[in-house]
């Protein structure tokens, strides 16, 4: 059995989520702070802002908390990052609305960034408001089943 009578996990179980959260972090920091290699350090760069998201699951590593509870915060951690990502997106692009200057049309560089798609356009931002959507109809779908 994998975990208590009531569906919690086991101290075991607790544990080992516990020792997945800090080692990732760890393993996030080892690979910032490596002198060899810039990829290692990209990576570690983008595993700092999951390590720093994942450790919002660790108030939950206890005996007795079920694991669809710990599922359900993983999922809305995600979404809260979807949307926050799709708010500075949105922000960044006001900024430059606002405050820079436009490019010039006389030159090579500006006449590709007049011809780019306006950023909500752009495959990307509609990929994450899509997984933003996806992750808040799963915690929909999961809290209803659970119950209140």
């Amino acid at each position: 059995m994998s975990g208590n009578d009531d569906g919690g996990m086991t101290a075991a179980g607790a544990l080992r989520l516990e020792a997945f959260v800090i080692g990732l972090g760890l393993l996030a920091l080892v690979l910032i702070f490596q002198p060899f290699s810039i990829t290692l350090f990209a990576i570690g760069s983008g595993l700092v802002v999951l390590a720093g998201l994942v450790n919002n699951l660790l108030p939950l590593a206890q005996p007795g908390v079920r694991v669809r509870t710990v599922v359900t915060v993983a999922l809305v951690v995600a979404m809260i990052f979807c949307i926050v990502l799709l708010v500075s997106l949105t922000a960044a692009h006001l900024y430059g609305v606002f405050f820079l200057k436009p490019p010039d049309p006389n030159t090579a560089s500006g006449k590709a960034m007049l011809a780019t798609k306006p950023y909500y356009l752009q495959p990307f931002v509609w990929s994450i408001a899509a997984v933003a959507a996806i992750l808040a109809l799963a915690v929909a779908a999961l809290s209803r089943r659970n119950g209140p």
